[in-house]
């Protein structure tokens, strides 16, 4: 194969210049686009309408977002990201606190989660490869980050450790996600009240419960 031809160079340093730019452009599209999702969720579907409800043309949503499906992914990893410093600060063997902390945090922002649990039920359908991988990357990262946790608070007594780190991670997960269905159909579903029960089963046993057992 043989080497890109260089640039001229007033043309490679137009083209440098403009790259940062161009990122902070789709940046600004992300940007608008969560506030209007926030509050909307998947009102408007089509790209055109997309964005005409963010401010932009049709041509330049286009221009950084090829499809529906990328640019709906691109808002729910760029919303994603905002949260995570937020989440690396609590205490490291804390498991249901950081999904009631999200679930706090998604009551002011409904759209989102039609918008996440929308395209999570879509991600199984067939031709959706680039939901699926966002999907299932996703929940490996927060199993893993949920595991890592569980076995930091049974290695300090913290959660009862009969119980295998794995799944109970991929519960609490269902737990949380499943929840926030019921509250999009039902908003008097108590998510935060309803996963602080999980706390109940991770906790070791009491010493009255142990002597009783015996």
């Amino acid at each position: 194969m043989t080497a890109a031809p260089d640039l001229p160079a007033g043309e490679a340093a137009s083209r440098a210049g403009s790259y940062p730019k161009g990122v902070a452009r789709r940046q600004e599209i992300l940007t608008r686009a969560i506030e209007v999702f926030a509050a909307k969720g998947l009102e408007g579907t089509s790209l055109r309408a997309i964005a005409e409800a963010i401010g932009v043309s049709h041509a330049a949503l286009l221009h950084y977002f090829p499809s529906r499906e990328e640019l709906l992914i691109e808002v729910l990893k760029a919303n994603e990201t905002r949260f995570n410093a937020d989440d690396a600060e609590r205490d490291p063997t804390e498991i249901v606190g950081i999904m009631t902390n999200a679930a706090h945090r998604n009551v002011g922002i409904p759209g989102m989660v039609s918008l996440y649990s929308s395209m999570l039920a879509g991600s199984i359908e067939e031709g959706k490869e680039y939901s699926r991988e966002y999907f299932s990357r996703r929940f490996e990262r927060l199993r893993a980050k949920l595991v890592s946790r569980i076995e930091a608070g049974q290695a300090a007594g913290t959660v009862r450790t009969d119980l295998e780190p794995e799944a109970l991670a991929a519960l609490v997960i269902a737990a949380s996600d499943g929840l926030q269905v019921q509250w999009l159909l039902d908003p008097k579903v108590d998510i935060a009240k309803s996963l602080e029960l999980l706390d109940v089963i991770l906790a070791p046993p009491s010493e009255d419960t142990t002597k009783e057992n015996q």
